[in-house]
């Protein structure tokens, strides 16, 4: 792949990150995600503005500034990590630019960003072995190792 930059998301880029990320989910739920895109949108833009939990974005591009990809994540901190640690909460490549480095960079803005911020570890709820088997490899390949399953509890 060409020229591909990373950078942070601000304010102004909510709907492309809303755009990909309900890519993500349509992809994870073959198509079954209900969420209404202005529900999502409200969302981002209550996220990308620095209202609420800490919440950064960061956005691949191409050199002509298409997104090709996103990867959202968010600060905890526990005992058990020694401190404050990162989570990444969506990771999404567009189709055509898989297998094409666009994760990569994604990963690397994104464990640079946790390095500068001095958090302890960076986590990502990868989905289901069974069914996305590649993604499970991607993480791998870039240093992750498992912890153990993710669970939830919806509460709204």
């Amino acid at each position: 792949m060409g020229d591909v930059h990373v950078r942070k998301a601000g304010l102004s880029d909510a709907g492309t990150v809303t755009g990909l990320v309900a890519a993500l989910l349509s992809e994870l739920s073959a198509g079954q995600n209900d969420t209404p895109r202005a529900v999502m949108l409200a969302v981002a833009e209550s996220l990308l503005s620095g209202d609420g939990p800490s919440c950064t974005v960061f956005l691949a591009e191409d050199g002509a500034g298409r997104p090709l990809g996103v990867a959202t994540l968010s600060e905890g901190a526990c005992i058990s990590t020694l401190g404050r640690f990162g989570t990444i909460r969506e990771l999404y490549v567009t189709p055509e630019s898989r297998s094409a480095g666009v994760g990569r960079r994604l990963i690397r803005a994104v464990l640079d960003h946790g390095r500068a911020h001095r958090w302890t570890r960076v986590e990502v709820g990868a989905p289901s072995a069974a069914d996305w088997p590649d993604s499970l490899r991607f993480y791998q390949r870039e240093g992750f190792t498992e912890i153990g399953p993710r669970l939830k509890f919806r509460l709204a």
